[in-house]
């Protein structure tokens, strides 16, 4: 237990001074095995994990569903998308704010990434509703809680990543996602009226459009919507396999973007170039993840944590309790994709313990980590917005978002309460 937590103690520090964190995993990864075995057999787990990791066929859905989302961030449909949600529902009060919901919902969702998307719908809804004298605070937030939406809602990234460190079936992950996803998005609506409703000059609405105009919208849209229907259907009525259905997704989307001629051959190229840097560097956090994983375990962690927690003789649900309070505590420190790789060797084995569903835990965890994407000192979808809207104060925008952090708030609490929501649409495959 002492080696461990001097080890744990390394990795904050190494995080501190903000050594990338698949180079710490792995340095302290290789250092604690070898402190433990030898050198010998803690350089070939390294070379063996990353061996493994790289060479499994399934490990290609990730760049895959990554060129899928570089494909349509290309083929521009971002202002589309948010023209399509506003021709409904613009003309509500705080209208605007909820078509920037619900479009950022949409485009995070096709394009796999919560930072693009908080960046795009920065540049497209921003305007829009400083045309219409929106509260900076109302609408900055509600453009950087948009975005996280994308890490729930299928394919997502954060999603394969949990599955591939977790050996939990990526297909019943995704079909997971789609229920509490939806249900982010209606409480961010929500987080949108009450706040309108408290401060109605903080979201005026907008123009009425006709149903022609709705119609119009909606096909200009129609191929993405095919296209994600396509992706998800085809996963959840067992036509696909996930790596499958990653590569008709890249194809499809490959096919958009051509059409719409957003696509030259050098700009075809630069976005090979963008997947594959993204997909090493998700590669290599794996392997470094994977590494300190086996630390951990011939270091006897996992066993001890498990006496530990079994000697405390609290309930299920109150160590549950505990680790949703970590989280929150991480979340305000560490950027998301650091926290489960730090976190995921660790609470996964407890969690199992305990008796939880793996797919259902790995559903809480991502909405924890949207969490993290919103809260300061560490937002990174603020960070990333601030840099779009440079004229916005930074306490203006972490202030905006407060009524969408209680709303996961809600959201976290209904999924522990009623792990149904999780699991409904898995148990129907």
């Amino acid at each position: 237990m002492t080696i461990m937590l001097c080890a744990l103690a390394l990795l904050f520090l190494l995080l501190f001074l903000e050594v990338p964190i698949a180079l710490a995993m792995l340095a302290i990864g290789v250092g604690g095995f070898a402190w433990i075995v030898d050198w010998g057999p803690a350089g070939y787990m390294a070379a063996d994990t990353a061996y493994r990791t790289v060479h499994n066929f399934n490990m290609s859905v990730i760049p895959l569903f990554m060129l899928m989302g570089n494909l349509i961030s290309r083929a521009e449909i971002s202002r589309e998308l948010f023209d399509l949600a506003y021709k409904f529902v613009g003309h509500r009060r705080g209208g605007l704010a909820i078509s920037t919901v619900l479009a950022g919902g949409m485009f995070a969702a096709v394009c796999g990434s919560s930072l693009a998307s908080s960046a795009t719908m920065g540049r497209v809804a921003y305007p829009s509703m400083k045309r219409y004298n929106y509260d900076d605070s109302l609408a900055a937030g509600s453009i950087a809680a948009a975005g996280t939406l994308g890490i729930m809602i299928p394919p997502s990234v954060v999603l394969i990543v949990y599955g591939i460190l977790t050996q939990t079936d990526i297909a019943l992950l995704f079909i997971a996602g789609i229920i509490p996803g939806l249900l982010g998005a209606v409480l961010y609506v929500g987080a949108v009226v009450f706040a309108t409703t408290l401060n109605p000059a903080a979201g005026p609405a907008g123009e009425r459009s006709s149903w022609t105009e709705r119609l119009l919208a909606l096909r200009s849209v129609g191929s993405v919507v095919l296209l994600f229907g396509l992706v998800i259907g085809g996963i959840y009525g067992n036509l696909f396999t996930p790596t499958e259905a990653a590569g008709v997704g890249a194809v499809g989307a490959l096919a958009i973007a051509t059409l719409r001629r957003k696509l030259t051959f050098s700009t075809f190229l630069a976005t090979l170039g963008q997947t594959a840097i993204m997909s090493a560097s998700i590669f290599f956090v794996l392997v470094g993840a994977q590494v300190f994983g086996n630390f951990i375990n011939v270091a006897g962690f996992t066993a001890e944590l498990n006496a530990f927690v079994t000697g405390l003789e609290l309930p299920a649900w109150a160590m549950m309790l505990v680790i949703v309070a970590m989280y929150l505590i991480l979340g305000c420190v560490l950027e998301s994709m650091s926290m489960l790789l730090l976190t995921i060797p660790i609470t996964f084995p407890l969690i199992l313990h305990l008796g939880y569903d793996p797919v259902w835990f790995g559903i809480v965890v991502v909405t924890l980590v949207e969490v993290a994407l919103i809260t300061p000192p560490v937002g990174m979808n603020i960070y990333v917005l601030q840099g779009v809207l440079p004229k916005v104060p930074l306490r203006k925008m972490f202030a905006g978002v407060t009524y969408f952090v209680i709303a996961d708030a809600i959201r976290i609490l209904l999924l522990t309460l009623i792990p149904a929501l999780a699991l409904w649409l898995p148990g129907l495959m």
